[in-house]
């Protein structure tokens, strides 16, 4: 209906995350290619500029859209070419603050612009019906538009009459669903509508195409409609890797092994079942964090706080402020959304929150704007920030506990999505504070390690006979280690999953140059470039942080 109506890509459609763009990729040129979505060299998995014309914005984050479409709105009047503005947002990203701030400035300065919102929390209801789309039709045509205006302008005088009409309409669409949030906030709401009666939208868009200021179109949709499997079970089926549609069956994980997530997610219930001030907050992040058991078991302790990273942070600031233990479960590319609540809010005040960040490191199909690739760097300048960075799952328990307990500041543990590596889970105690432990002596090349791309670094200093070095904690650093290593060794190698620059390498570096030592370094980990969809294994091969990579340039560095 959208691509009917409007003169895309002349008039700019914008897609808020994208998930929901892939119908748009399909009717904009790229039908043919839609199998490759999400893969290596295959299409992006949500709109990308660089991709087509037609995607007016990239996006991977929440909540972005209407922001971008105010700044695309006023741009588009100042060019005065008549190009109009959609932005298609779903209920879930516009519970975001930033979507709140971006109507509330939408509603100051009247921009012509639409606003869609694709609401598919329930099925539709049944006041969402003839009646409904009848009327949403009606109160979107220009008549009806210049009557209310009018009759405003006309009546503005008697107060009472004013007030009247105001609550007439407001009776009249107060009838099908009130929008009066959206109208109080300065948009002319319509709605809601049944989001699959094609013909009935194109009848509302035309209506409210040519209408001034900014508009509100709620429509209502069934998530996975048309797919029964998808219809009845939408959270699992909200992003899927590739399964046999006939059967409607995903995939199991393959090896047995548990992922980190689950890792965490069985700690989390087990410090819960001994601790009744351990609290647990999510932003809208509870199957993929691990935290469905908890909700389940500790339901007045698990809160989720929608997409809302900011808040979630604050929130449990204001927890620690109480006397309880708050956890942030969080992933890597989300916290950068709350950046400063965790400076401000937590660090500087020295409260107890630990921060469980998932997804740290090279995350797969979903591109640069998921990749876990700066955490380390954002919060290693962070004073007194304790951050560790495990190498298997028995360490990222231990971590966890070792951050639970710690109590003169914030603390946060970064793993990977994918699967542990299957080590033996020994009895929880806590790990002395930026200590690092040896884990195989060699000569004359000492690679320090950060995380799990421990199994790889492993087979490296084998084959090159290198001292192996867990370094558990990237801050605080442990100088004494680095500096050990430095005066046995004749070069370092430093291994992690995260952006070099101002990356746990790059502490390295800085300890050495403190005292002098001139040392040769070689820092591995992400290069200075947003990295692409792939799926894991692909993309550490491709940056060569495989062993097989790791080995190669350590030797290309050597020569």
């Amino acid at each position: 209906a959208l691509h009917y109506v409007y003169n895309t890509p002349f008039d700019q459609l914008i897609w808020d995350v994208g998930h929901q763009a892939y119908p748009h990729k399909i009717l904009t040129g790229r039908r043919d290619k839609i199998g490759t979505i999400r893969q290596k060299g295959g299409l992006h998995p949500f709109p990308w500029r660089g991709e087509s014309e037609y995607d007016v914005l990239s996006v991977g984050h929440s909540s972005t859209s209407i922001s971008a479409g105010i700044g695309i709105a006023v741009a588009a009047e100042k060019e005065g070419k008549n190009r109009r503005t959609v932005c298609v947002i779903g209920d879930g990203a516009i519970t975001a603050g930033m979507a709140f701030e971006a109507m509330n400035h939408a509603g100051d300065i009247r921009p012509d612009m639409l606003v869609v919102l694709n609401d598919n929390e329930m099925s539709i209801s049944e006041n969402v019906g003839a009646l409904n789309n009848h009327l949403a039709q009606l109160l979107s045509g220009k008549l009806y538009s210049s009557l209310r205006e009018g009759g405003k302008k006309v009546f503005s005088g008697v107060p009472p009459i004013k007030e009247l009409l105001k609550r007439t309409e407001e009776h009249i669409k107060g009838m099908v669903v009130p929008g009066t949030l959206f109208e109080e906030l300065g948009f002319n709401y319509i709605g809601p509508v049944d989001g699959h009666d094609v013909l009935g939208l194109i009848t509302t868009l035309k209506n409210m195409r040519d209408l001034k200021g900014p508009q509100f179109l709620h429509i209502m949709t069934k998530k996975g409609r048309g797919y029964e499997p998808a219809e009845k079970d939408p959270i699992t089926f909200h992003a899927v890797p590739k399964f046999d549609p006939s059967s409607g069956c995903l995939p199991k994980s393959s090896g047995g092994l548990p992922s980190y997530s689950k890792i965490f997610g069985d700690w989390l219930c087990e410090t819960a079942a001994k601790d009744n001030k351990l609290m647990a907050i999510t932003p809208a992040m509870r199957e993929g964090s691990g935290m469905v058991e908890f909700s389940r078991k500790f339901p007045d302790r698990y809160f989720d706080v929608a997409i809302a990273e900011q808040h979630a942070v604050t929130f449990a600031a204001g927890l620690a402020i109480g006397g309880y233990k708050p956890i942030v479960a969080i992933y890597s590319t989300f916290l950068q959304r709350a950046y400063d609540q965790v400076l401000h809010d937590v660090a500087i005040q020295k409260l107890p929150v630990l921060f469980a960040i998932d997804r740290a490191g090279i995350v797969g199909a979903d591109g640069q704007t998921h990749q876990g690739a700066f955490d380390l760097s954002y919060l290693r300048c962070i004073p007194e920030m304790v951050i560790m960075t495990p190498s298997d799952e028995n360490e990222c328990r231990q971590m966890l506990y070792t951050g639970y307990h710690y109590n003169d500041g914030p603390s946060a543990v970064r793993y990977p999505r994918g699967n542990a590596v299957g080590v033996e889970l020994t009895p929880l105690e806590k790990l002395p504070i930026g200590k690092g432990i040896v884990k195989r002596r060699g000569e004359k090349l000492a690679i320090l390690n950060f995380g799990t791309l421990m199994p790889d670094a492993a087979k490296v200093a084998e084959s090159l006979n290198a001292t192996l070095v867990d370094m558990r904690f990237v801050k605080p650093l442990d100088e004494a280690l680095i500096l050990e290593m430095a005066a046995s060794h004749e070069a370092l190698v430093t291994v992690e999953e995260n952006a070099i620059m101002g990356g746990a390498g790059s502490g390295v570096n800085e300890v050495l140059m403190a005292h002098r030592k001139p040392v040769p370094v070689l820092n591995i980990g992400l290069p200075d470039f947003f990295i692409p969809q792939g799926t894991q294994e692909e993309m550490r091969a491709e940056l060569g942080l495989d062993a097989a990579g790791m080995e190669a340039k350590i030797k290309a560095w050597l020569a």
